[in-house]
């Protein structure tokens, strides 16, 4: 075995296919993004280069803008609901003394499920105006005010979608902060409780300030999920009503594949990974400085 490791052969025959996997499904992928990103082009005949045209475009193009500002809404129900509910749901089943399997199952299963399937459920059982489960419950209660078109009606549409996305992947980062806090010495919450301590302290000082690094890990990866938002939006309002819920990825769909401008669709693809780099690379910084400063 010592032998095996220490010929270059083997590591070779372990790392070339892996590059070339590399090469073939993303470098070459993205190389030719570059290309026609800085082109005009329909996607069928020789493609023109036309410089900047595209990005300049792209930042007063009032349709990317507004799905800009959608993502950053995915972005910032993320960060300030979603993370928050993560961590209080993991610390409250954590303190559960049986069944802990039946719970972290049961927050779990929501994210084994195809997102296309979790929005076309979310739509009908819980959405849809005259059999969701929503409006049944209003009128059931008498609050027939209370019942909507959720995802025809402008100033629920977005938020039904962000309900229905934050309850897809609560659950897998449930599980998660649940081996964080699982990982933490039993000693640490023993000597606590002798010094008397109650719950909410014990919760507050010492189980968020010890699972923050994975809180980051889920942070940077909640970030770069929410601008690289698609399949979910384009199965509950395909970006409707009237485009107020569309997004980036999905109005660089439809630019590339309704309006026949993959030139342009590929310069929105180029926007959409640099946004992502700098918010998670913001982000990354941020989380940074705040560990020197209470370090």
């Amino acid at each position: 075995m010592t032998k095996t490791l220490k010929n270059p052969v083997a590591y070779l025959l372990f790392i070339v296919p892996t590059l070339l996997f590399y090469v073939i499904f993303y470098l070459f992928p993205m190389s030719t993004i570059i290309r026609y990103g800085f082109s005009e082009w329909d996607g069928l005949t020789e493609p023109r280069y036309n410089g900047l045209d595209n990005f300049v475009r792209a930042f007063t193009d009032e349709e990317f803008l507004k799905a800009l500002v959608n993502n950053l809404c995915f972005t910032g129900f993320a960060v300030f609901v979603q993370i928050p509910v993560i961590i209080i749901f993991a610390i409250l089943i954590s303190e559960v003394r049986r069944f802990h399997g039946f719970y972290k199952t049961t927050f779990f299963l929501p994210s084994i499920l195809s997102t296309p399937v979790v929005g076309v459920l979310w739509s009908f059982v819980v959405f849809h105006p005259d059999i969701g489960l929503l409006n049944y419950v209003f009128r059931s209660l008498g609050l027939n005010n209370w019942a909507h078109a959720w995802l025809a009606e402008d100033k629920f549409a977005l938020l039904s979608i962000l309900v229905t996305n934050g309850w897809h992947w609560v659950g897998f980062y449930v599980v998660l902060v649940l081996a964080a806090i699982y990982g933490i010495s039993k000693e640490i919450y023993e000597a606590a409780e002798i010094d008397g301590t109650t719950r909410m302290q014990r919760a507050w000082y010492i189980t968020v300030p010890l699972i923050r690094p994975i809180v980051s890990v889920i942070l940077l990866l909640s970030i770069a999920g929410s601008l690289k938002t698609l399949d979910v939006v384009m199965v509950m309002t395909n970006g409707g009503p009237a485009g107020l819920t569309e997004v980036m990825a999905t109005y660089m769909y439809k630019v590339g594949f309704q309006f026949s401008e993959a030139g342009y669709a590929n310069a929105l693809g180029m926007l959409i990974f640099v946004f992502t780099l700098l918010l998670t690379l913001i982000s990354n910084l941020l989380t940074k400085k705040l560990e020197d400063v209470e370090s």
